[in-house]
C-alpha cells in the first residue's frame, strides 16, 4: 500500500492548517505557523494562478490521505458521474471506508483508521473488510470486529471522541463500537477548507 511516511508537521505548517487530526499538529502550529526551513517566517512569495490551484488540489489530497494517482483517479470518476463534479469528488473522498472509521471515532487520525481496516479490526455489516478505498452506502452498519475490541489504540480513540456523531449522515454507538453510514452527505456538510471549484479547474487545464 502507498503511503505518505514523511514529516507532516511540515505539510501543516506550509498550508497553515492542522491537515491530519492530531493535537500535536495544532501545538506545533501555535508556536510556529509558518513554513519551516531558514527562510520560513519571512517568506513572501507570490503565489502564482497555477500554484493556487495546486495548493487547493493538494490540501484535499493530503487530507484524505492519498496519492496522486489516487487522487486522480476518484476526480476521473467524479467527473464521469455527472451532476456537479466538485461535490461529487468530496462525496467520494467521505465514502472512503477508512475515513468513515476516523469520522466515527473509532480512530483518532485517518492514517491510524487505514492502518485498522488494512489489518482486518474492521466489519462492514458484520462482514470484514480491509480495503480502505471501500465506499460505504446508505445503512451500511461499520464496527470492530469481536476479537478486536479489546485493543488499548481503539479504546483511546473512542474514549477520545465525542458520545454521538457531530456528523449528521454518521450514527455512532460506542458501547458496542459501531456505527452507521447513514446518508450520503452534500458536500456543504462535509468540513474541508478548500475551494472545489480551483480543484477542478487545475484537472480541467
Amino acid at each position: 500500500m502507498a503511503r505518505y511516511t514523511g514529516p507532516k508537521a511540515k505539510i501543516c505548517r506550509r498550508f497553515g492548517e492542522n491537515l491530519f487530526g492530531t493535537a500535536k499538529y495544532d501545538r506545533i502550529l501555535g508556536k510556529r505557523k509558518y513554513p519551516s526551513g531558514q527562510h520560513g517566517r519571512l517568506m513572501r512569495r507570490k503565489v502564482s494562478d497555477y500554484g493556487m490551484h495546486l495548493k487547493e488540489k493538494q490540501k484535499l489530497r493530503l487530507t484524505y490521505c492519498l496519492m496522486e494517482k489516487q487522487f486522480k483517479n476518484y476526480f476521473v470518476k467524479a467527473a464521469k458521474a455527472g451532476g456537479v463534479t466538485g461535490d461529487n469528488l468530496l462525496q467520494l473522498l467521505e465514502r472512503r471506508l477508512d475515513n468513515v472509521v476516523y469520522r466515527l471515532g473509532l480512530a483518532t487520525t485517518r492514517m491510524q483508521a487505514r492502518q485498522f481496516v488494512n489489518h482486518g479490526h474492521i466489519m462492514v455489516n458484520s462482514k470484514k473488510v480491509d480495503i480502505p478505498s471501500y465506499l460505504c452506502k446508505e445503512g451500511d452498519i461499520i464496527e470492530v470486529r469481536p476479537k478486536s475490541r479489546n485493543m488499548k489504540m481503539i479504546i483511546d480513540a473512542l474514549d477520545s471522541s465525542e458520545s454521538t456523531s457531530p456528523y449528521s449522515w454518521l450514527t455512532i454507538d460506542k458501547e458496542n463500537m459501531r456505527g452507521s453510514f447513514d446518508s450520503i452527505p452534500a458536500a456543504s456538510e462535509i468540513p474541508v477548507t478548500v475551494d472545489l471549484r480551483l480543484i477542478v479547474e487545475f484537472y480541467s487545464k
